[in-house]
């Protein structure tokens, strides 16, 4: 049976709906879109004009309320999510929410309780973990590549929280907002490599504010920054590795993405063109026994399950697959609000051993 898809936040032109869920979901004959959703009835039905929508709503209840809809996307600012998420529950839908699931743990864990108790499925956007260069590099580790893991180093920028942010991203400026550079590319990039390693035993954070303002593009206006714009984490998985972790906002002038797994017997280096792991694909290499230098290590064609989508869209379809799966046979392999809890869990931890100066064991 054909999965009947609303979306909530489609703009038309480059919405990240645009970019990445549409062409995810018309790749996969699982689903169909069948509504979508702005707070404007003019932008609604330009959008739904524009990708062939056959229903376009000017607010969210009659989107979540409407029969034809079996799943409801939401893609949204962070700060909204509770209210459409919760919307999308209490009318009995499947729900897919962007990550961050909600603005701070607290509104993570109403949602869900609030899915458990209706009996329906909470997806959430972690959507590197579906990628199929971070699913290889979680079989390679499994099966003893590098032996014991030993430690492993990571370096990221975020593109975001430099000098220069544009208008549609400045609200990520405002810490209170939720949408930050520890919830977004830390957060989409840990979630990922947690899949490989495991999860973080103890954290020790430090969280600065280098820079206090930005310049709003095209505007050309000074605004504040109050979202951290470097972000440092050391720590201690489960499995008794070492970790350290350092993502900086803006884009350098030479490393902005690099992942370095050492252990016992091999290493793993992965490569990217920037710190989003949800977003760029990785280049991996490795070198393992009497090996004295990195070779490339090509992701097999196994790991890729969707069709050819744009760069941006396939991790996301990647795990629409996964959430078809689910919703069809009753598994669990597309990341749910569970999981979404368990990674705000770790992000309130890094902010608690920021602001106390102290080691927080999870």
């Amino acid at each position: 049976m054909t999965i009947g898809v609303g979306i909530i936040g489609v703009a038309p032109g480059r919405s990240w709906a645009a970019l990445s869920h549409i062409p995810a979901l018309r790749a996969l004959p699982a689903y169909d879109i069948v509504a979508l959703s702005t707070t404007r009835q003019e932008s609604a039905s330009a959008a739904a004009a524009e990708f062939g929508v056959p229903a376009a709503y000017d607010n969210h209840h009659s989107l979540v309320n409407d029969p034809a809809v079996d799943l409801v996307v939401v893609t949204v600012k962070v700060p909204h999510h509770r209210e459409l998420v919760t919307a999308a529950l209490n009318a009995g839908k499947h729900v897919y929410c962007e990550w961050p699931l909600g603005n701070g743990l607290a509104e993570a864990e109403q949602m869900a309780k609030l899915a458990r108790a209706k009996n329906v499925i909470g997806a959430v956007g972690m959507q590197a973990r579906s990628a199929p260069s971070f699913n290889y590099v979680r079989d390679l580790i499994a099966d003893g590549y590098v032996g014991t893991v030993l430690s492993t180093t990571l370096v990221g920028s975020g593109m975001n929280w430099g000098a220069f942010i544009n208008q549609p991203n400045a609200y990520t400026a405002d810490n209170a907002n939720g949408a930050t550079l520890l919830t977004i590319p830390f957060g989409h990039t840990i979630d990922a490599v947690a899949m490989c390693l495991g999860e973080f035993r103890s954290v020790n954070a430090l969280l600065a504010n280098r820079r206090k303002s930005f310049t709003l593009v095209p505007d050309g206006i000074e605004q504040p920054m109050t979202a951290p714009d470097q972000v440092i984490v050391t720590g201690e998985l489960d499995n008794g590795a070492t970790a350290a972790v350092h993502y900086r906002g803006g884009l350098s002038r030479g490393t902005n993405f690099r992942w370095e797994i050492n252990g016992t017997e091999g290493d793993i280096v992965a490569t990217a063109d920037a710190g989003h792991a949800q977003m760029f694909p990785l280049t991996l290499s490795g070198a393992r026994g009497d090996e004295q230098s990195l070779s490339p290590l090509p992701v097999p064609d196994s790991y890729k399950w969707v069709p050819d989508v744009p760069p941006f869209a396939e991790n996301v379809a990647q795990a629409y697959a996964r959430l078809a799966d689910d919703l069809r046979d009753g598994t669990s392999t597309c990341p749910t609000f569970d999981d979404a809890v368990r990674r705000h869990r770790l992000i309130d931890a890094i902010e608690r051993s920021a602001a106390s100066g102290t080691r927080i064991t999870l």
